[in-house]
């Protein structure tokens, strides 16, 4: 499938990041570890993106997101360490990808997917997503904007699995309240999740968001590893260094990670039942 990271700390450069440790994201796009029945390379596109400091949201103080996104593998562009090795962020988001068949190898279909503070990546499949996803999408209709409809997807950035979610994911981050059934980032990711398993049970979902202070994460069917210190946080397909501190995130779990704080807790089906009673 894909390989993604994402961090979280002091200001590190964003192409050093990606290219950072003897197992780095990188080197992950041709010698990935752990693909699970996934592909052999992640050699069909990548993205990453960072965070800076603009005049965005409703107070103004916001770190918006920038990113940098090439359909040819990460391997042939010399922008990686050239360009991105000159820019600075607290926060990075990144991913190459395996293209599922059938999906369109292009710019425009390579996480991170972005939106005001958000960036999002997708590590997996979910089968028949085309029918899958609107289904998905009729049964979250009661948590989101009225005016939300399957007509949101003729705005997805692309014809994938991918794109289409995050057109969903990002309805769900809109209608956060705190006092209504979407009181945050984890929240949404659960409810998407479990609504997709109960279309599609076979469905491989490993979701990464950022907002450029905290990070959230899915693990179902592919790996997730996370490495969480005083000063920094960082979710990753496959630990980038032989660091003792990495931890690997069993299946079907929801991770919520920041300097100094991380939490890990099942996804489970009966949650989204219970929100939706």
């Amino acid at each position: 499938m894909c390989r993604h990271l994402g961090y979280v700390g002091p200001p590190v450069a964003v192409g050093e990041l990606v290219l950072r440790g003897s197992h780095s994201l990188y080197a992950q796009s041709w010698a990935p570890l752990d693909m699970r029945a996934g592909g052999t390379i992640n050699a069909d596109g990548f993205g990453v993106a960072w965070w800076r400091r603009a005049e965005v949201g409703m107070d103004g103080a916001r770190d918006a997101v920038t990113r940098y996104r090439n359909p040819a593998p990460i391997w042939t562009d010399p922008a990686v360490a050239e360009v991105l090795g000159q820019l600075e962020s607290r926060a990075v988001l990144a991913a190459v990808r395996s293209a599922t068949v059938g999906m369109p190898i292009e710019r425009s279909a390579c996480a991170p997917f972005t939106d005001d503070h958000w960036a999002f990546s997708h590590n997996g499949v979910v089968q028949e997503w085309r029918t899958t996803l609107p289904a998905v999408l009729t049964d979250l209709a009661p948590f989101l904007d009225p005016s939300a409809s399957a007509s949101m997807f003729l705005h997805a950035e692309a014809l994938t699995d991918a794109a289409a979610l995050w057109v969903v994911l990002r309805a769900l981050l809109a209608a956060i309240d705190p006092d209504g059934p979407v009181t945050s980032p984890a929240d949404a990711l659960r409810l998407l999740v479990t609504t997709v398993l109960r279309h599609q049970p076979d469905a491989r979902v490993n979701l990464l968001l950022g907002n450029g202070s905290e990070l959230w994460a899915t693990t179902c069917w592919h790996a997730l590893s996370v490495l969480v210190t005083d000063d920094y946080a960082v979710l990753s397909s496959e630990p980038y260094d032989d660091d003792p501190r990495w931890r690997p995130v069993a299946d079907r779990q929801l991770v919520t990670a920041s300097p100094g704080h991380c939490t890990i807790t099942a996804l489970e089906f009966p949650a989204t039942e219970r929100v939706r009673s």
